[in-house]
């Protein structure tokens, strides 16, 4: 049995748990998926509910699985750092769940005890919150989302019996996994700072609490939502004395393993993926990158939806894009955080509510091969049937808006939706391979407006680094090159880049870090990442000069959409008045 240090790495994404083993060097050694489970509500579309104790339960398997497969003992596991999606998780003050289902059930203990990220029920409680004018609000875009964790705190304190409501605590979700992990509540600074409004420099502000109703956190002392006095700890710096002995037992580890503080899912994507050298035609770049490199690499994670993610030595205020966060990772810097609501849930929703998905899937099984191959052959054949040099020439008069489910950012309206124009009576597999190409320009020229407004504001970005399911669609990846005209680096396992950065907390945590100040904290994390993160592969712009035409044209209609939707919609309410 090898006598090497190891160190977990637990993602908790949308759906599923995946736990990784690296080496010190960054080598995966092993990996275990776990599904966890959704709750719907078929007459509301805007609930996502989960489970921490399904979620736990899945973090258990995972980890177990990963030292058997790789004949690892639990004394060799040094260290231990989870992600999760920045999903409220509720629990009484013992850390039992509490229910977050509207109806009788409301705050009682039970199950179903976190409101998903993308669960859109607290829509009033955003509007509500935006209309204060605070000071919280210049540090997201100045405009909160429905999705961050307060506004859907308020809709609790609102639908919840008056005696439910002081016996709960709330957590995102990555510190309540540290906390049932260690039974330490200190929060992280990713956490409070990026969706709970705890503002760089001042922390808490009791006038805006008090303003939009959520006066009890103040008297509590901030009790139910931690980071009592501004304690928050940054990424990967220990929690308490680590595992404690329940835990240790439950995921088949050592009691008092070292715990990293949490970050949620986009930022440990960010972690495990910024640091990378890159291969251009096979040969691996010789420059080892520095801190100050980071600052111009955009780290986009992409899988259900997608965050943008910048870091840069100032805090840069963009209008419609979350931040400026500090010390979210690194001590003393600050990031900007842009997104998309809807993306791989995009590509999704318009290939299987398409009519010919069913004769697609028929295909697809006959070739032996997935969807996306068989759309990708598809749109080839049609391409030289209709004598065009590209596909963006052979869906030129194709436009689709991509917010079907709001805007996160840069317009931070979430009342946006999605439209298509350029439609064909038709409705055959070539009909749905058109579509689906135009969904992923749509992605790609979402993201070039998400990446001009960060430019325009101070940033400077000048290349992307990729993570995410989506960075296996080497299609979208070019197109993504293509229309922000920049270099794309893509990690060497796409899926395995978020947990990889949660493994890096692990480590970190196991090393003691962040107990120095803060240039320390800053250049001891650096180094970790740079270690563990192996090369990625270059992705270069290669559109040609008719195609650069096409797509700066479909951008510039890109942004006349968002113009036109937004004045229809002020003409219709206004009809609507009467």
């Amino acid at each position: 049995m090898s006598t090497q240090d190891y160190y977990i790495g637990v993602d908790v994404g949308t759906g599923s748990v995946r736990a990784s083993l690296l080496s010190k060097d960054g080598k995966i050694v092993a990996s275990s998926t776990q599904n966890s489970r959704t709750w719907r509500d078929d007459n509301d579309h805007r609930i996502f509910e989960q489970s921490t104790s399904d979620i736990w339960s899945a973090i258990s398997k995972s980890i177990k699985t990963c030292l058997e497969d790789s004949n690892v003992s639990a004394e060799q596991v040094k260290g231990l750092g989870f992600d999760a999606t920045c999903s409220l998780a509720v629990a009484d003050l013992q850390g039992e769940p509490v229910i977050v289902t509207k109806g009788n059930d409301l705050g009682l203990h039970g199950e179903r005890n976190i409101i998903l990220w993308a669960d859109h029920r607290a829509e009033k409680e955003a509007e509500l919150i935006n209309g204060t004018g605070s000071v919280v609000l210049d540090y997201v875009g100045g405009r909160m989302s429905l999705e961050m964790e307060v506004p859907k705190i308020l809709w609790l304190k609102k639908n919840m019996p008056a005696d439910r409501f002081p016996n709960c605590q709330f957590f995102d979700l990555p510190d309540f996994l540290t906390y049932r992990a260690t039974r330490d509540s200190t929060r992280s600074c990713c956490s409070v700072t990026c969706k709970c409004s705890f503002v760089p420099k001042t922390g808490w502000h009791s006038d805006f609490f008090k303003q939009i109703g959520l006066d009890q956190l103040v008297m509590n002392n901030y009790l139910q939502v931690g980071a009592e006095g501004g304690n928050v700890l940054t990424a990967g710096t220990p929690i308490g004395t680590g595992l404690s002995k329940q835990a240790a037992r439950e995921l088949g580890l050592v009691e008092g393993t070292p715990v990293g503080s949490a970050l949620i899912d986009a930022y440990a994507g960010w972690i495990g993926t910024v640091a990378a050298r890159y291969k251009k035609d096979g040969i691996l770049q010789e420059e080892i990158p520095d801190l100050e490199e980071s600052g111009h690499r955009l780290a986009v994670i992409a899988g259900t939806s997608t965050c943008h993610i910048v870091q840069s030595r100032n805090d840069i205020f963009v209008d419609g894009v979350w931040g400026p966060y500090k010390d979210p990772v690194f001590r003393g810097w600050w990031m900007n955080e842009g997104g998309q609501s809807s993306t791989g849930q995009l590509i999704d929703f318009i290939l299987t509510t398409h009519p010919a998905y069913p004769k697609l899937e028929e295909l697809a099984k006959e070739k032996q091969k997935n969807v996306h191959e068989v759309l990708d052959e598809v749109l080839e054949q049609l391409r030289v049937e209709e004598g065009v040099s590209s596909l963006t020439e052979l869906t030129k008069d194709l436009h689709i808006y991509p917010d079907f489910h709001g805007n996160r950012s840069p317009i931070a309206d979430p009342r946006m939706r999605g439209s298509i124009t350029g439609l064909e009576l038709s409705s055959g597999i070539p009909d749905l391979a058109k579509k689906y190409n135009a969904t992923l320009e749509s992605i790609a020229l979402q993201t070039r407006h998400i990446v001009s407004v960060l430019n325009s504001r101070g940033h400077t970005i000048s290349s992307i680094y990729m993570s995410g399911g989506q960075a296996k669609n080497i299609k979208l990846m070019q197109l993504f090159a293509d229309v922000c005209d920049m270099p794309v680096v893509l990690p060497q396992d796409p899926s395995a880049a978020v947990d990889r950065g949660a493994a890096i907390l692990g480590r970190f945590a196991a090393e003691g870090g962040g107990k120095g100040d803060r240039v320390d904290q800053a250049k001891e994390l650096w180094k970790v990442m740079v270690e563990m993160t192996p090369p990625g592969t270059l992705v270069v712009p290669s559109a040609s000069p008719k195609d650069k035409k096409l797509l700066n044209a479909k951008f510039k209609i890109f942004m006349e959409t968002v113009d036109i939707q937004r004045r229809w919609r002020v003409e219709m309410e206004e009809a609507a008045r009467g």
